[in-house]
């Protein structure tokens, strides 16, 4: 059986295939493809084609789909989630939708409860908490300050070398991490795809955690 898992979340993304089989969590990966930022409407689709092309595939031998579905681009998501909607509805297969948040979190060494940082910019930071083999998380956006002070007396996992060193300056512990790939997205995906965790393709949506500028600064109707 084959899998596709892909990024779309940052200013660089990927694509994943990866060979695996029912009742075991081991995930064979077979080629990831790097994808390059600003060109993901470009490219995305036609590198899936070529990948599968390449290694003797079509797309009905996909068996299912893991994606990342926030938090990050607004632009950059809305491509990778359209074109795994697109794929899955007509090839009727299943999607796991993955928090990039729950990619930082479970790339790091630590286990039991679980921070995850990310720097969103403006001053500000995703935070992701979550608890070892359960589904049970909070995922939140919150000022540099409250993060910091948050933080104290815990252990944090970022894969932002600029976040990593504020949050170190001010005593807490940091685990910093290479930026997960989509091969870390399809090792989550599948685990979740085996328990039967999957959306559909019409309930797929983005998880932004920020509203967008236009929500922002749109100015309430009278």
């Amino acid at each position: 059986m084959l899998l596709l898992a892909t990024d779309t979340s940052g200013k660089s993304g990927s694509i994943t295939l990866a060979r695996v089989t029912p009742g075991q969590r081991d995930v064979e990966i077979v080629e990831v493809v790097p994808l390059a930022g600003g060109t993901f409407s470009a490219q995305l689709v036609p590198q899936i084609s070529a990948l599968l092309e390449k290694h003797g595939y079509r797309k009905s031998d996909l068996a299912g789909f893991a994606v990342v579905s926030g938090p990050g681009s607004f632009t950059g998501l809305r491509v990778g989630l359209a074109a795994i909607k697109a794929l899955a509805e007509v090839l009727r297969k299943p999607i796991a939708a993955i928090s990039l948040l729950e990619a930082v979190a479970r790339s790091g060494p630590a286990r039991g409860r679980m921070r995850a940082a990310l720097d969103a910019g403006r001053g500000e930071v995703y935070v992701g908490d979550y608890q070892d083999d359960s589904q049970a998380h909070r995922e939140r956006l919150l000022s540099r300050e409250e993060f910091l002070t948050e933080s104290n007396g815990k252990s944090v996992i970022t894969p932002d070398p600029a976040l990593a060193a504020i949050a170190r300056a001010a005593g807490i512990q940091v685990d910093q991490i290479s930026y997960p790939d989509s091969r870390v997205i399809a090792r989550l995906g599948w685990s979740r795809l085996e328990r039967g965790q999957t959306v559909s393709p019409e309930a797929l949506d983005a998880n932004y955690i920020r509203r967008s500028d236009a929500e922002i600064f749109s100015k309430p109707k009278v």
